[in-house]
């Protein structure tokens, strides 16, 4: 019993991951979870490309909420690395949360994704959590719960909870909080109290430039960006009371012409997106920015294992 009467209550902390295929709400739902943004989100397809911790301190427990690239038939050797990445994950976390999105049928990718998971430890449990419910009627709500229960009856998954939640209006956020806290080992907190993630400042201020540079591009364009923060420096000839950070970044893409759609005409798109991305990461680090942009081309990147190394894959 604590002082005032109450009964004690063990105090739980581990990691939950979150699987999904892409753009199943991953990354919007371990924003709304910690409280902030971590997780880069866009519309595009396997916009994650790596596994992002976020910290939820509650008074019962400590959650970590990993995020993981979607799931998806890879066509390319960096599509390849991230399916094994999330296989690495999910093997070595405490719970793990399947995204369905409440808006869109039951597909060949949820079905692989759950055939995967059924592999895993019986001990292990699993959580279904239907997503984007705030796009759709509470019945088509109620039918999706129906589907994914079904899902996971036919290839062997037995569903510890099924839970809906809104990450956009913050509905059943505390419910699947509650329900993946309780399946984590009793033990003592694994970060320090207000630490929400273990995600180095260059990592994450990357991820915000390729997200602003995604924004409005098309076709195999997404896939083929990525970004590699070369200098993140403090401007030394500004007062104390007038910081100034200075951020180099490249953005890399496959071929000439990419590089062009990029830029934009004279350099309009590629100013867009250094004031986007700026925003964002004045916001993430609480200081001032001047935010340095380049484009460079990496032939076939996204095949090229050398080259891959050199972008952090």
């Amino acid at each position: 019993m604590t002082a005032d009467g109450r009964p004690d209550v063990a105090f739980r902390s581990g990691f939950a991951c979150v699987v999904g295929r892409p753009n199943a709400g991953k990354s919007t739902l371990l924003n709304a979870l910690v409280g902030t943004k971590l997780a880069i989100t866009s519309d595009k397809p396997q916009t994650t490309r790596h596994v992002v911790r976020g910290v939820l301190h509650r008074a019962d427990g400590q959650l970590v909420v990993v995020d993981t690239p979607g799931m998806h038939r890879p066509r390319t050797l960096l599509g390849q690395r991230l399916n094994d990445e999330v296989r690495a994950t999910w093997a070595e976390v405490d719970v793990v949360a399947l995204c369905v999105p409440a808006d869109e049928s039951i597909g060949p990718g949820d079905r692989y994704i759950t055939g995967e998971i059924a592999r895993l430890p019986r001990g292990r449990p699993r959580v279904a959590v239907v997503t984007k419910t705030d796009r759709v009627t509470r019945d088509a709500v109620a039918a999706q719960l129906v589907a994914v229960a079904a899902m996971g009856e036919e290839l062997g998954v037995e569903w510890a909870d099924l839970v809906p939640v809104s990450a956009v209006r913050g509905e059943g956020l505390e419910e699947l909080a509650s329900v993946l806290m309780a399946r984590l080992p009793v033990g003592p907190a694994l970060y320090p109290e207000g630490h929400l993630t273990d995600e180095p400042e260059e990592t994450l201020v990357a991820e915000l430039i390729r997200e602003a540079a995604l924004d409005g591009v098309r076709d195999e364009l997404p896939h083929s960006i990525a970004v590699v923060v070369e200098e993140m420096v403090p401007r030394e000839d500004r007062l104390p009371d007038r910081p100034l950070l200075d951020v180099r970044a490249v953005l890399f893409v496959e071929r000439d012409s990419q590089k062009g759609i990029v830029l934009g005409h004279r350099g309009a798109r590629i100013r867009e997106v250094g004031t986007r991305a700026r925003r964002q990461i004045e916001a993430l680090l609480g200081t001032p920015v001047f935010l340095d942009l380049r484009v460079k081309v990496a032939k076939d990147w996204q095949r090229d294992p050398k080259q891959l190394r050199r972008l952090g894959f």
